[in-house]
C-alpha cells in the first residue's frame, strides 16, 4: 500500500509540476507579446514565436468551431483514460517507475492545452498584432468556454529545408510552431513507444491465462 501511494503522489507531482510551468510560460507570452512576436532566444534557431492555434497539435487545426469542440472532448476523453489506466496499473501493483512517467507526460501535456481550450477565451481578451492581452478584461474574453485557442511559442530553425521538397520546401526543419504541452505528449508518446511491453504487460498476461 504504501508503494502504490508513493505511486500516486508522485504521479500528481509530476503532473502539477509540468501543467504549472506550461501555464506560466503561455501566460507570460500572452501578457507580454503580441501576436506574431518573435523574441530570439539561442542564435537564429531556437526562438519563442506568439501564435495561436485554434485546433491540435504543432500548429496543426481541424475543422473550425465543431472541429475545435471535437478536439477538446477527445483531449478530455484521452485524460480520463489515462487516468483511470493508471489507477487500475497502481491498484493491482503492475506499475514501475518508466511507465508512470510515460503516462503523467502525456497526461499533463493533454491537460496543458485544454486549460487553454476551456479557458483561454474567458479570461483574457484578444491578442493582435500590435497590442498585447490581459487577463479578466472588463469587456470580456475572446470566445466563450470551450472555444479558447491554445497558446504556442516554441519555434525551432534547427536547418534549411530545400525548396523543391513536398509542403516544407523553402522553410525550416522543424517547421511547426509549438508549446510545452505538445513537447510532454511527444516525449510520452515516444516513451509509450520504448516502454509498450512494459505498459501492456498486464493485458498480455491475462489473455495468455484466458488462452490456457
Amino acid at each position: 500500500m504504501e508503494k502504490n501511494k508513493r505511486f500516486s503522489l508522485v504521479a500528481c507531482a509530476i503532473v502539477v509540476a509540468l501543467i504549472l510551468l506550461d501555464q506560466i510560460l503561455k501566460i507570460w507570452v500572452k501578457t507580454h507579446m503580441c501576436l506574431g512576436e518573435c523574441i530570439p532566444l539561442i542564435g537564429n534557431w531556437f526562438n519563442l514565436y506568439f501564435v495561436e492555434n485554434p485546433g491540435m497539435a504543432f500548429g496543426l487545426s481541424f475543422g473550425q468551431n465543431i472541429g475545435k469542440l471535437l478536439l477538446t472532448l477527445l483531449r478530455i476523453v484521452l485524460v480520463v483514460f489515462l487516468c483511470w489506466y493508471m489507477h487500475r496499473l497502481i491498484k493491482r501493483d503492475k506499475m514501475d517507475w518508466a511507465v508512470l512517467v510515460t503516462f503523467s507526460l502525456i497526461v499533463a501535456g493533454a491537460l496543458g492545452n485544454i486549460i487553454d481550450c476551456l479557458f483561454y477565451g474567458v479570461i483574457f481578451n484578444e491578442s493582435t498584432l500590435s497590442t498585447l492581452a490581459t487577463m479578466f478584461p472588463d469587456g470580456g474574453g475572446y470566445a466563450p468556454f470551450l472555444y479558447g485557442r491554445v497558446v504556442d511559442m516554441i519555434y525551432v530553425k534547427l536547418f534549411p529545408i530545400p525548396s523543391g521538397f513536398p509542403v516544407w520546401g523553402g522553410t525550416y526543419f522543424f517547421p511547426a510552431i509549438f508549446n510545452f504541452a505538445d513537447t510532454c505528449v511527444t516525449v510520452g508518446v515516444a516513451l509509450l513507444i520504448i516502454f509498450n511491453k512494459r505498459v501492456f504487460k498486464e493485458e498480455r498476461v491475462e489473455e495468455e491465462g484466458v488462452k490456457e
